[in-house]
């Protein structure tokens, strides 16, 4: 069987020719943007006209020689699918054939930035869920539009399930309201310190480092340091807030979690389009998680814990775990639920961890602030007696920030066990909440070190072929984690523990 539009010989066809075009435009966009900081810096020397012969002249050749090296790769690229496998061949000098079965494939992804969307085109990442292997994952880089899409259907559609293209389940729709929780997420910060980065860098460019500085000292020049340090503070504050809104609209935008034919299909993006279908047996479990800005206004964000599910490239700016941004609580649980079939990661009674676990954590915010203090006092008596004022300022200001984040940290410790899953709760900060299918464990490591022996303490962490790998629970009585590590899974740890009599 081959999709709909095959014409070439034994079902094979070629990539979208449009990928030319696309790449023409990318890499002649790039090369005006390196060259405006030259054109820019030289004219004074060089003079205008010259430098701007010389940047026109760079900008064709880069586009025409990427535009030539891209038709090359389109004319000797092919794929097909068939009713066993999908393949995909390049051959020119080097001649390569990929392929992966096709009752192997468990995730379709669709993506398209905004000239890949002028053109009517996307990219197709087709995985078998194996994380060890690049030959588990195959892109098709582009095709049209209507035929990834096509794809996306037919390649996850299994013997017996419906055919008809229904819209599916709605699970979950963008709420606007939403956004209120962008500015509270540790990207605001970022945002603005990267935004005071980027000005330098460009007024660097453009030799104007001087005239920025200038206009600082003019708008601010009667405040003393403290207060523009203020100021500064507030400015970066309020541009991150912005960047943070703006992220959230354009990773967000027209976000849908839905089923379909079994399987979870999220699709979301403005500028940057993104589809992914995700089959339901690599689903191993969610993860509720809630950082600390986040939780103060009663809201969470879930995570899928299913095999092969990590970030591909370093442009994605998002897992492709999380099915759902930060929302109201009642939202994520109800999301969390639906996804996983039970209501394990949001509803399952918890157990809490002895007290001996709390002292290691306070125990260790303390050697944390004692170990920065003592730096800044060894530096005060070797430099200068500012440092050994900033000495007892950070121990006390520090000294009840490491205490509050250590009886966080406790506080956020549990572990249960629901019908189906096992339940794990930990992290300072961030809180998370992972409902995990106790058949999808595939062994435990337990780990104790001295200072966790001398308190009768262990960590356990359940492996699973999925997301990081393991799932801790931490600082737990030996008894009690022993206990639930057998109850989880049955028969894979008692072989190895002793019955106390």
């Amino acid at each position: 069987m081959t999709t709909a539009g095959s014409t070439a010989e034994n079902g094979w066809q070629q990539l979208h020719p449009k990928t030319i075009h696309v790449t023409a435009v990318t890499f002649g966009g790039l090369a005006v943007g390196t060259a405006a900081p030259f054109v820019v810096g030289f004219a004074e020397k060089a003079g205008l006209g010259l430098m701007l012969l010389i940047a026109l002249g760079g900008v064709v050749v880069v586009t025409v020689a990427a535009a030539l090296v891209d038709l090359m790769r389109w004319r000797h690229t092919s794929y097909r699918v068939t009713d066993e496998r999908v393949e995909l061949r390049y051959a020119w000098v080097l001649h390569k054939m990929r392929s992966v079965p096709r009752d192997r494939v468990r995730t379709v992804d669709l993506t398209a930035n905004p000239l890949q969307r002028v053109f009517g085109v996307a990219r197709v990442k087709i995985g078998t869920g194996e994380q060890t292997s690049e030959s588990s994952h195959l892109t098709l880089d582009p095709v049209s539009k209507a035929e990834a899409e096509l794809l996306r259907r037919e390649l996850l559609r299994r013997a017996g399930t419906a055919t008809a293209e229904t819209p599916g389940d709605e699970i979950a729709a963008l709420d606007w309201r939403w956004i209120r929780y962008a500015p509270v997420s540790v990207t605001t910060p970022i945002l603005g310190a990267a935004a005071f980065g980027a000005v330098m860098q460009v007024s660097e460019w453009f030799n104007l480092q001087g005239a920025v500085f200038r206009t600082v000292r003019d708008l601010f020049g009667g405040l003393s340091v403290v207060g523009l340090i203020a100021v500064l503070l507030v400015a970066a504050i309020v541009v991150g807030v912005i960047g943070s809104l703006g992220l959230f609209v354009e990773m967000w935008y027209r976000y849908s979690l839905r089923r379909e034919d079994g399987n979870l299909v999220m699709s979301r993006g403005l500028l940057n389009t993104r589809s992914l279908t995700l089959e339901r047996r690599r689903l191993r479990g969610v993860e509720v998680i809630e950082p600390l800005g986040v939780r103060t206004m009663g809201a969470a964000r879930v995570d899928v814990i299913a095999t092969g599910m990590r970030r591909q490239s370093d442009d994605e700016r998002t897992d492709p775990k999380t099915v759902l941004p930060a929302a109201p609580f009642a939202v994520a649980r109800r999301v969390a639920a639906d996804v996983l079939g039970s209501e394990a990661a949001t509803a399952t009674a918890v157990t809490g961890h002895p007290r001996a676990a709390l002292g290691r954590r306070v125990r260790w915010a303390l050697y944390c602030v004692l170990g920065l203090v003592a730096v800044f006092a060894v530096l005060g008596v070797l430099l200068t007696d500012v440092l050994l004022h900033l000495a007892w300022i950070a121990a006390v200001v520090c000294t009840p920030i490491a205490l509050f984040l250590a009886f966080e940290a406790y506080r956020n410790l549990g572990h249960g066990l629901a019908e189906e899953h096992l339940v794990t709760r930990y992290g300072v900060g961030s809180r998370r909440t992972a409902a995990l299918l106790r058949t999808g464990v595939i062994g435990w490591t337990i780990s104790s070190s001295p200072f966790q022996r001398r308190a009768g303490l262990v960590t356990i962490r359940a492996t699973t072929a999925a997301n990081k790998g393991a799932y801790p629970v931490y600082d737990v009585g030996v008894d009690e984690g022993l206990r639930f590590a057998d109850e989880a899974v049955p028969g894979l740890l008692r072989p190895f523990l002793e019955r106390r009599r």
